[in-house]
């Protein structure tokens, strides 16, 4: 195969979602039919990388991302991880082979049109076959939990906007706020444009102006209800406002680097299955990191009480999805019927990602 087709399967693949469009990769054409990704994370600066596994299930939603696009050349890609100690610079080897048994994966033309709407979208209920697509995307060692009723979405929702406080008024959480948005933009090619963020005009102004420092933010919080407006557009009428939610269940917990990479491969599976039916779909991941955070017994801010909130998120999350404190939970996202958003994140360009 040529170095072009290499090029066009990457050119695809960094379509991949990572979170806040970090974009934690790079490549390395190594020859004519090898591909090696350089991974990294984020933890030492983005309070919701925990131990890097977020960045882990990125990696593994580009390697799935990688393998439907290679089908689109007639190739199958198997990958290898090398990695040592705690995993912050995974490198993963692509092998790239020409197999006649090989179809175009029915997921590849959603690659590009895969995006994020993190606006309400409609409450139509999930088809029988929309359900049992998602479920059956999971593959083998997930189960994909549907939580789609109102009594379960108005429960989903009151357990996003008590998550969303710890996030609002963590300092330890500001640095990646203040860094994430573009503002007055309606697409970034490597953060969240304003327009794409999910709230009204309005309120973008004020996010703006309390972003500048976190002064500003304490001193909203504390005199104008600070939290209140975003939470309430980011948090509880979104979480009302859907088909369902869906919590990634592994059946065992991920205990090696590749256990996170196969996780993110399955959510990936999830995401553009979504696509192919018709729905869009939202992350929303800060309920199980604040969940990571209180069952490890980890401290992630100066302020106790936060640590305290995040052990009652904990708690809660598991009465709505009748789950034990053991058990495992990878990623958590909302999906529903609405327009194709015309605000999203872009990526970096291929020669952008190039390992130097």
């Amino acid at each position: 195969m040529s170095n072009d087709t290499l090029k066009q399967i990457l050119d695809l693949a960094r379509w991949a979602p990572s979170g806040d469009n970090t974009q934690p990769w790079r490549f390395e054409l190594v020859n004519d039919h090898m591909i090696r990704v350089h991974g990294h994370d984020t933890r030492d600066h983005v309070l919701y990388d925990f131990d890097g596994h977020p960045s882990h299930m990125a990696h593994g939603a580009l390697l799935e991302t990688l393998r439907v696009a290679a089908t689109g050349f007639g190739l199958k890609a198997t990958w290898t991880a090398h990695s040592e100690g705690d995993h912050r610079h995974p490198i993963y080897e692509v092998i790239l082979a020409p197999d006649d048994s090989i179809k175009q994966d029915p997921l590849f033309d959603c690659i590009t049109l895969r995006t994020v709407q993190r606006r309400p979208m409609k409450t139509t209920a999930l088809t029988d076959g929309q359900r049992q697509a998602l479920q059956d995307a999971a593959g083998e060692g997930f189960t994909l939990q549907v939580l789609d009723s109102w009594h379960d979405r108005r429960r989903v929702a009151n357990l996003l906007w008590a998550s969303a406080k710890i996030r609002l008024t963590c300092p330890e959480a500001f640095p990646v706020h203040k860094a994430v948005i573009e503002w007055r933009a309606r697409f970034s090619k490597d953060r969240i444009p304003e327009e794409a963020v999910g709230v009204d005009w309005a309120t973008a102004r004020l996010m703006e102006w309390a972003m500048h420092s976190w002064e500003r933010v304490a001193f909203m919080n504390r005199y104008l209800m600070g939290t209140i407006v975003p939470r309430v557009q980011l948090d509880l009428l979104p979480g009302l406002r859907c088909a369902a939610h869906l919590l990634l269940h592994p059946k065992t917990e991920p205990q090696r680097i590749e256990d996170w990479v196969r996780l993110g491969e399955s959510l990936q599976r999830i995401w553009l299955t979504a696509t192919l039916h018709g729905l869009q779909l939202q992350p929303q991941m800060t309920p199980v990191i604040f969940r990571w955070y209180a069952r490890a017994g980890r401290h992630f801010s100066a302020d106790p009480v936060l640590f305290d909130q995040a052990q009652k998120v904990a708690s809660e999350f598991e009465s709505v999805v009748g789950a034990l404190p053991t058990s495992a939970f990878g990623f958590f996202a909302r999906v529903g019927h609405s327009p194709v958003p015309q605000s999203r994140s872009v990526r970096l360009a291929l020669p952008e990602l190039d390992k130097q």
